[in-house]
């Protein structure tokens, strides 16, 4: 049995599909409202009694977390990161020995890296640079875990995946492509960043392959889609997903930025002008795994599904 945590989540219910498509036994952890193969575990902390989900399960696939929140109301955001990313993974870490699971596989963020590469790629060999709260709880919850799997044998896998795209996508992305939809010009047409991003079918297969390769155990994975793009590239091409022209106004980058520092809006102009780019060599190597869809498939998903949502 495997335990999918989050699994009312955009990932999670992604893995739960693909290991129930697979004839896989598995059952997922939400927050409430258990449905079929569902089960509830209320707010994730460090009283939560995972026990009742771990039942028979011998893997557990945890997605579930606080994740980043750009204007974050929290008066101490790192205390509340730290209780839900930290504190109530090491309890599903800890309960998950009790219930005889042999393996772990932890969600992270490619943030615990650092948020931009200028001259040298990420790769899972880099010292850890997290640079928010999120990523300082991430960080640490991967601490944690390696920890008790070296005092208990758990077999533990982290992997660390940059912005996920695909069907039912939200946030910025979904944003992005609402605007492109209905043809407003964007002042992105001259940007020559690069990025890494992943489908979530290529996620979801690299998570799949992880539940059971011999090799993944103990690892750190980073993973993207193994092409990347400039925003400009991006733009343009989910404009071609999407049946649309794109109308992108090609001003610099450094007069974006001059802008958005002025208008207070400097970490969104790092996200759309900065670089960060992944290298997957070492996951590649280890799990003799390539992404299994390409780039311009995935937006032709992703875009066929918002199309329909419209």
């Amino acid at each position: 049995m495997k335990l999918i945590t989050g699994a009312d989540g955009f990932l999670g219910s992604a893995i739960l599909a693909a290991l129930k498509a697979k004839g896989v036994p598995v059952r997922g952890a939400v927050r409430s409202l258990a449905k079929e193969h569902n089960v509830a575990i209320g707010n994730i902390g460090p009283d939560t009694n995972w026990l009742p989900a771990l039942k028979g399960v011998d893997t557990v696939v945890h997605t579930a977390a606080r994740v980043h929140i750009m204007d974050d109301k929290a008066s101490d955001p790192l205390s509340v990161f730290r209780s839900v990313n930290v504190e109530g993974t090491r309890r599903l870490a800890e309960q998950s020995i009790q219930s005889g699971v042999r393996r772990f596989i932890f969600i992270s963020s490619i943030k615990v890296n650092g948020e931009t590469t200028d001259l040298d790629v990420f790769t899972p060999f880099d010292p850890p640079h997290p640079e928010d709260a999120y990523s300082q709880s991430k960080w640490e919850a991967e601490q944690a875990l390696h920890k008790i799997a070296d005092n208990t044998g758990l077999e533990v896998v982290i992997i660390r995946p940059p912005l996920v795209y695909g069907p039912g996508v939200k946030a910025n992305f979904l944003t992005m492509m609402r605007y492109l939809h209905k043809g407003l010009p964007l002042p992105l047409g001259a940007i020559h960043n690069k990025r890494s991003l992943v489908a979530l079918d290529n996620l979801v297969d690299l998570i799949m392959v992880c539940i059971d390769h011999p090799a993944a155990a103990n690892q750190t994975f980073l993973v993207s889609d193994d092409e990347d793009l400039s925003t400009t590239e991006l733009l343009q091409r989910i404009s071609i997903a999407l049946g649309k022209p794109s109308r992108l106004l090609p001003i610099t980058a450094g007069l974006l930025k001059t802008g958005a520092a002025l208008l207070g809006k400097k970490k969104m102009a790092q996200r759309l002008l900065g670089s960060l780019q992944i290298d997957i060599t070492n996951t590649k190597n280890i799990l003799n795994w390539t992404p299994p869809i390409s780039v311009d498939e995935a937006l032709r998903k992703t875009a066929e599904d918002f199309l329909v949502r419209q």
